[in-house]
């Protein structure tokens, strides 16, 4: 049965399909991850312009069919982030979440609080190019799906003084359990600020050795939660 479907979604991605025809990839809140067909976009003078292009938030219109893939009828730019887009650094660091979005949200399962967490890190990203953004929005995006390390006690047993860092073993291990990478306690400390409710005094953080260290757990974490790399955040660190 075909039906129009509004709704509104963020690009994560995009690829060619023929000779003049793209299919976008969305992350909306009530139907989760979509795929749909922008037909003619790539010609000089589609109707859709540049509206379609990642990171845009967008309002659209859906022609849902039989087909997997959805059609996109109407378009209306909602979020450019115009200085993500005018920044290398800013547009990796934008990329990283949507990939990590891209592997984690699911086709016709409503995404509401994940698709208003990459909004707010994207707009945090418009405003503010923050060492923690991406780490924090890894870890938040754990913590959402159930999957986020432990930080506040070792993992084995649960001792407070931690002193190492394992993905394997999920979070934080003390001294007679150490293994992985060894942490910082700065670096436990600010770990324990962005799973704990206070992620806006962990963005405000200046980039520093603890900040690395962060970035480094984080992407330990999430791609061993995702079981594959993140291909923006290696860009990041050359």
């Amino acid at each position: 049965m075909t039906k129009y479907h509004r709704t509104e979604g963020i690009v994560l991605r995009t690829y060619k399909l023929g000779e003049a025809d793209r299919i976008i990839v969305l992350l909306t809140p009530d139907k989760g991850m979509v795929r749909a067909v922008a037909k003619g976009v790539r010609k000089t003078k589609s109707k859709f312009g540049s509206r379609l292009e990642q990171t845009s938030h967008i309002a659209m219109q859906l022609h849902i069919g039989r087909s997997e893939l959805a059609l996109i009828t109407q378009v209306e730019t909602l979020t450019y982030f115009p200085k993500i887009r005018e920044n290398f650094e800013r547009l990796t660091k934008a990329n990283a979440l949507l990939e990590a979005v891209d592997q984690v949200a699911l086709p016709d399962e409503p995404a509401p609080e994940m698709h208003v967490m990459l909004l707010r890190a994207l707009h945090s990203l418009e405003r503010a190019n923050s060492p923690l953004l991406v780490s924090s929005f890894f870890l938040k995006l754990m913590a959402l799906e159930g999957t986020e390390p432990q930080v506040n006690q070792c993992v084995l047993c649960g001792e407070t003084e931690l002193v190492s860092f394992s993905p394997a073993e999920g979070g934080l291990l003390c001294q007679h359990h150490k293994r992985g990478m060894q942490i910082s306690p700065e670096a436990v400390e600010l770990l324990q600020k962005i799973l704990g409710g206070e992620l806006a005094a962990a963005l405000n953080a200046p980039e520093s050795q603890t900040t690395k260290e962060i970035d480094a757990i984080a992407s330990m974490a999430i791609e061993y939660f995702l079981e594959r790399k993140i291909k923006s955040t290696k860009i990041l660190r050359t």
